[in-house]
């Protein structure tokens, strides 16, 4: 398998430590509920700096090179909110911590497929929002969590400008189409 590009690649977590003696890795998820963390055969990892969220798809640091190693999963499960993750060739503890920081990427083709009325949140993220009105709020800049639910930022995207910050929940959100690209909101311009 040849090495993806960054653009093909989900960054789900990172890292934090050494798990026991045999190598295991401890990451701490992006998500509450990393279940295309636990199912990925193949991860691959990166040191490299976060994208700069001001320019889509590119690297923080002008000239920064992606640093990619691909690695196969042997084994993951949950244990206290982390991820513990068995990597092929990584086999005792000394081999583990050097891996300390690295940032976790999949590729968004591997994901296991949603169940019904349920996204993830990459996918919506540049979906134009709209509300009942047809009135157009901007598109999904970002999407968060904020421990009840998670909400989007709409707004203008090409400028990361925030226009609403919306809960999505059931009540709000009337329809994803994710195909299309366009979310239905029960919104009015002029809440903020």
């Amino acid at each position: 398998m040849s090495t993806p590009s960054l653009n093909d690649l989900i960054e789900l977590g990172a890292i934090s430590e050494a798990q026991g003696l045999r190598g295991q890795v401890k990451v701490r998820p992006h998500s509450s509920d990393p279940v295309a963390l636990l199912s990925s055969k193949t991860v691959w990892l990166s040191l490299i700096p976060r994208r700069d969220l001001n320019t889509s798809n590119t690297p923080a640091i002008e000239g920064s090179k992606a640093s990619l190693t691909e690695y196969k999963v042997q084994g993951a499960k949950m244990h206290s909110g982390n991820v513990v993750m068995t990597l092929d060739g990584v086999s005792d503890r000394d081999q583990a911590l050097a891996l300390k920081g690295a940032r976790i990427l999949v590729a968004r083709d591997a994901f296991p497929k949603a169940a019904k009325d349920d996204y993830y949140w990459i996918d919506l993220i540049g979906c134009h929002a709209i509300n009942l009105q047809k009135e157009s709020l901007g598109e999904v800049i970002d999407v968060t969590e904020n421990g009840a639910h998670g909400v989007i930022a709409v707004g203008d995207l090409a400028k990361k400008e925030v226009r609403y910050l919306v809960p999505f929940v059931k009540e709000v959100v009337q329809s994803v189409d994710l195909p299309n690209k366009v979310i239905t909101l029960d919104w009015q311009l002029d809440w903020q």
